[in-house]
């Protein structure tokens, strides 16, 4: 099973013709199968004497691939959709033949400093001071959760300190925030404390500070710990106000992290770097390059302005782990919830220094562009009604006299006629419809015909 023999060469022939022709081809967007039907097609693939490498590698291309929806075909609009480059997708094979360990710095030293450099770019997009870093995770509920985290434990320290009981320790987020900041609430056993965003669901630090007010003055024994900024959120692309929030935070030694797993990406893009202002104040952030920022699943940016309580809340000790203990040394297994990892920001990297930070940008305003032309065809449609202007790259409208039921029907025939990938979503209790357009491959000929259908 570990030899490399000619068959195994010959398999590796087959692996590898299979994803070149997967990169230099129109991605199919298929379709999603019931249990019942794969089982029928596939059978029982575990067996004891095993089915070969090449039956297998058949079972997969044939049946199990088309029975996955393609997250990169142009016409994926759905949740928010992945676009890796070329380049990162072709090194994401290298990361796999490559039995690289991203934990430590004396096992994976290479690794880690590609990674480094990669933070590093993300890092001084945002105004970050030089000694910010942390590390790429597996998604952004892992990043969120690892982020408030440290901010728990940081609040705990400084309590200690000063000899403060404390009851319950409180999150505050606006009521627009993503549903994996509550999860982190959950799985952390604290609370959280909506803040009510204005109405053009942008939360700022006067509806902060009007929430933690009343709050406290009915639990004046707990104590809120972190207030959490989003910066795009996955609904609508919209972005708080992260300057004042980033201000009323430091003032009053909170916590200041930005949920940017989608939005922050687009830190890159001149045109619209100024809605982001603030997040430089920020104590902790989040951005998913698998998202906007052209890598495959799975990465998360983790970045702390201040490593050091990163590593102060995650590093894990035991006597097999003490080798590793060495201030000298980075170590990403110590800024998370996590102890194994592989690489996974090394095909961002190797994406970002292929091709430089002028393609990113360029690639990031080409979809912001494209939400522009949406909006167009959108304002042109009898049907169509826009439901605001984008800030971003998603674009969020409403067909005229439909229900809920009318819009799901729609959305299973686009995807049964394998014409796109468009669910419906909805927005204050009424259904809506909704383009993430993140693919430099989406074009006015993709929305068009979608479009058509309404």
């Amino acid at each position: 099973m570990h030899e490399f023999n000619p068959e195994v060469e010959a398999l590796a022939d087959d692996i590898l013709r299979y994803s070149l022709l997967r990169l230099r081809q129109e991605p199919p967007l298929d379709h999603a199968k019931t249990p019942e039907e794969l089982l029928e097609v596939a059978g029982n693939t575990i067996t004891d004497k095993g089915l070969g490498g090449k039956e297998a590698l058949r079972i997969f291309t044939d049946v199990l691939a088309p029975s996955c929806l393609s997250t990169d075909h142009p016409s994926y609009l759905a949740f928010i959709p992945s676009a890796p480059s070329e380049h990162a997708t072709l090194f994401d094979l290298v990361v796999g033949a490559s039995a690289i360990y991203g934990g430590s710095w004396l096992e994976g030293a290479g690794a880690v400093f590609a990674e480094n450099q990669a933070l590093r770019w993300i890092s001084d997009l945002a105004g970050l001071p030089e000694s910010a870093g942390g590390v790429f995770v597996q998604g952004g509920t892992i990043g969120n959760l690892s982020a408030l985290v440290a901010a728990r434990h940081t609040a705990r320290e400084k309590a200690k300190s000063e000899g403060k009981k404390v009851d319950r320790w409180v999150i505050v987020a606006s009521n627009q925030a993503h549903s994996s900041i509550k999860s982190a609430a959950e799985v952390m056993d604290c609370e959280v404390l909506f803040a009510n965003a204005d109405e053009d669901l942008v939360l700022r630090a006067s509806s902060v500070d009007a929430a933690i007010e009343k709050y406290m003055q009915e639990n004046p024994s707990h104590q809120v710990f972190a207030l959490v900024g989003t910066a795009g959120s996955t609904n609508l692309g919209i972005i708080d106000d992260l300057d004042s929030l980033g201000d009323y935070a430091n003032k009053n030694g909170i916590w200041f992290h930005v949920d940017g797993a989608y939005g922050l990406a687009a830190l890159c893009a001149p045109s619209v770097r100024q809605l982001f202002n603030g997040v430089e104040k920020c104590d902790s952030m989040i951005v998913d390059p698998h998202k906007w920022l052209f890598a495959p699943f799975d990465a998360c940016a983790l970045i702390y302005r201040n490593p050091a309580l990163g590593k102060a809340a995650h590093t894990q000790h035991a006597s097999y782990l003490d080798t590793l203990e060495d201030e000298n040394e980075f170590n990403p297994s110590d800024y998370a919830i996590h102890l194994t990892r592989r690489p996974r920001g090394l095909p961002f990297w190797f994406s970002l220094a292929a091709n430089g930070s002028k393609a990113y940008s360029e690639a990031v305003e080409d979809t912001i562009n494209t939400a522009k032309i949406a909006v167009r065809l959108i304002n042109e449609h009898p049907n169509l009604e826009l439901l605001m202007d984008p800030q971003l790259s998603i674009v969020a409208f409403t067909r005229n006299g439909w229900s809920a039921k009318q819009y799901q029907e729609w959305s299973d025939k686009l995807l049964d006629d394998q014409i796109a990938f468009v669910t419906p979503s909805a927005h204050q209790g009424k259904p809506i419809l909704r383009f993430a357009i993140v693919n430099p491959w989406t074009s006015e000929k993709e929305l068009t015909q979608i479009l058509a259908t309404l």
